[in-house]
């Protein structure tokens, strides 16, 4: 077995600049294989209004953006995918019937999420099969559950979780759920739980074969599950004029990889976390987020049989 580079990325939540650099990553990087950690779809639908002689409107994150014609139209997607959200064209109207009926503002955000998956899919298949690069990929925390079910169709994506897969001359054990947190997302399940799902994962382990994690939430009490500490009006607590971090890992996941020991434990989650952290032999790498930016942060991480001999953050 000689060196295995892996390129890992996460927490993409929707940016559409950041999967493309993804999806060109690989290839700069001269990676044998890529991983996009769980977080894939994006938190927010954001209603462009169409408005008199061909305007167009839309607020995002306080602002308030004007558009003129087609072209300022597409100029005006494409601004808010980076952020990380999702165009809706709709009409005043349309927006008023839609805030009065939660049920067809869900189905219209799934819609948009499905389409931007599917096109993502259909993106990665294109370029990565054709580069023979392998990439696995699932959801996280904050996907929808239904986002599982459409990786799930992906071809040469290969959607990991609660599976062990062989990538290269290492088996994968993947998970991209977490436990609670203040904002009570989509895939939460308790530390019990988490410790019942690693259990089943880890006893399908060949023994005699190295081992990635590649494990959505970080394990507690590292420098990759930094935090910044919340009051309870959800504001970041200070002391000295700076923030206060806390660790808030998971518990059930430190023990898995103290237990295991795999070559590296890949996560993310806690976006200003970027670290990495030793539990015994493994490593741990939290490459963390900028993706509101449209900056792509990841690792780079090259193996050889039980060891990593060497790694890097990198940033495009």
């Amino acid at each position: 077995m000689s060196g295995f580079t892996v390129y890992f990325a996460t927490d993409l939540h929707g940016s559409e600049q950041c999967f493309r650099k993804f999806l060109n990553a690989g290839k700069f990087y001269g990676a044998d294989a890529v991983i996009l950690g769980g977080d894939v779809a994006g938190k927010a639908l954001i209603p462009v209004l169409s408005g008199p002689h061909g305007s167009f409107e839309a607020r995002a994150f306080g602002k308030s953006f004007r558009a003129e014609g087609e072209d300022g139209l597409a100029s005006l997607e494409d601004r808010i995918r980076a952020l990380g959200c999702y165009p809706y064209r709709t009409t005043p109207d349309q927006l008023q019937e839609m805030r009065a009926d939660p049920d067809r503002l869900n189905r219209a955000f799934e819609q948009v999420i499905s389409e931007t998956l599917e096109r993502w899919i259909s993106m990665a298949e294109d370029r990565l099969r054709a580069l023979g690069l392998p990439c696995l990929v699932m959801p996280g925390n904050d996907d929808p559950p239904w986002v599982r079910r459409l990786l799930d169709q992906a071809g040469w994506l290969q959607q990991a979780e609660e599976r062990i897969v062989e990538f290269g001359p290492y088996q994968v054990l993947s998970l991209g759920y977490s436990t609670p947190t203040p904002w009570d997302s989509p895939r939460e399940i308790t530390e019990d739980q988490m410790r019942a799902k690693l259990r089943i994962l880890a006893g399908q382990l060949d023994p005699g074969q190295p081992t990635i994690f590649n494990l959505h939430n970080p394990p507690f009490g590292t420098s990759t599950d930094r935090a910044f500490k919340l009051a309870s009006d959800m504001r970041i607590k200070t002391a000295g004029g700076e923030p206060v971090q806390v660790p808030v890992g998971s518990h059930a996941i430190r023990e898995s990889i103290e237990e295991v020991q795999p070559v590296v434990a890949l996560c993310g989650h806690i976006h200003e976390s970027r670290a990495t952290s030793k539990l015994g032999r493994t490593l741990v790498v939290n490459p963390g987020s900028q993706y509101t930016e449209g900056v792509l942060q990841g690792s780079i991480l090259t193996l050889d049989r039980a060891k990593v001999t060497s790694h890097r953050f990198v940033t495009g």
